[in-house]
């Protein structure tokens, strides 16, 4: 990969702006082509287009045999490919400018390629016919043909090479290495996938040799992915730190609708004097019912109390508070103390009235519910 830019750069030509892209390919349905025996479960397998396989071995001869060819492409350790200028040109604008270009040098057309394998240019080449690869050679050579695609601008390939990496050709061991191909290329999409991939498993990818590689060649992209590596943590903090409130909002707001149940209904132990308790009774439905019981019957038989003295009579004193805050009515509430705590709140001071008031505002937001008389809600429930 360190030669990856040097390799972008040569290919790209001066003239890349004036060069118009390619039509796009027709669209035939793909089932009713397999109905016809057009194409076969083992050509889109192979990631060939849909044309009749006729078609493709006829292109794909011409490519293998190279019967009139007037290109020679030369490739690294002396490899020599022989193509067809005009099917070249066709299929990539590049080509088709080099080729221009070669014509007022040499009476001989030719091409290099190098900083790739020679195989790759090969199967670049051979796509460039008949839009056909291998599957095993797409997994070898699925980085070099991305480069390519995007270098002699064949968005076709660029598009499969981008699918491919996708769809599982994507690693802990090759990330690092695309992502940074993938930044040269234009290719968001892939470098977001890379991104998120690196974020999420970032001990495993940052002992990696590519990201060693990484940090002396581009330390200013090692430095953003530490960045957003941190960002990235806050942000879960921020969202676990949010759950939790949630969970504790949700907790508060069930506790005040089992205390009203309590006060009003009466259930299993606890409950108003005036009411006859069951002995067999269903369970309730009310989830916090047997906790709030057992504080409620500690309360009541506690000597120590007094706000301060204990801990969970402490915790009885809040919720009895908290419950006047969101109650509507309390000549009409059961609840014990409730009208004490209404009459406490217009005697506190402007701090805690503000505290209690943004307490229950996040309460009913978290639960949903519009600033309605809590009262009158748990009565009509």
């Amino acid at each position: 990969m360190d030669n990856t830019e040097n390799i972008c750069m040569d290919l790209i030509p001066t003239k890349a702006n004036t060069i118009p892209l390619p039509p796009p390919l027709p669209k035939f349905p793909i089932s009713s082509h397999l109905r016809k025996g057009w194409v076969s479960s083992e050509s889109l397998e192979r990631g060939y287009s849909c044309v009749s396989t006729a078609t493709r071995d006829l292109w794909d001869g011409l490519f293998d045999e190279a019967y009139g060819a007037d290109v020679s492409i030369h490739t690294d350790h002396g490899g020599i490919i022989y193509a067809h200028a005009y099917i070249l040109g066709m299929a990539s604008p590049v080509i088709k400018d080099m080729l221009k270009q070669s014509i007022k040098f040499r009476r001989k057309r030719s091409i290099s390629i190098h900083g790739v394998p020679p195989d790759a240019v090969k199967v670049f080449i051979r796509y460039l016919y008949s839009c056909r690869y291998e599957k095993g050679e797409m997994e070898e050579f699925v980085l070099p043909l991305l480069m390519l695609s995007h270098a002699y601008v064949v968005p076709q390939l660029k598009r499969e090479c981008e699918r491919q990496l996708g769809g599982g050709l994507l690693t802990l061991e090759n990330v690092v290495d695309v992502f940074q191909l993938a930044l040269l290329c234009d290719a968001p999409r892939l470098s977001l996938l890379c991104h998120r991939m690196i974020l999420k498993n970032f001990k495993a990818v940052s002992s990696s040799e590519a990201w060693q590689a990484m940090q002396q060649s581009h330390p200013v992209l090692e430095k953003e992915l530490l960045g957003s590596v941190i960002d990235e943590d806050n942000r879960q903090k921020k969202r676990v730190k949010k759950m939790n409130e949630r969970k504790t909002y949700l907790e508060l707001f069930e506790a005040m609708e089992t205390l009203v149940h309590i006060c009003r209904d009466g259930c299993r132990t606890i409950g108003p004097r005036d009411k006859d308790f069951k002995v067999n009774q269903p369970p309730c439905r009310y989830a916090a019912c047997k906790g709030l019981e057992l504080l409620i019957r500690h309360f009541a038989g506690c000597k120590l109390r007094a706000p301060g003295g204990c801990t969970q009579c402490k915790r009885m004193w809040q919720l009895l508070e908290l419950h006047s805050h969101l109650c509507a009515d309390s000549d009409l509430c059961r609840v014990p103390l409730c009208r004490n705590f209404k009459d406490r709140s217009k005697k506190q001071g402007r701090k805690d009235e503000i505290k209690w008031k943004l307490l229950v505002k996040k309460i009913l937001r978290t639960k949903g519910v519009a600033r309605t008389p809590f009262f009158f809600t748990i009565e009509t429930i």
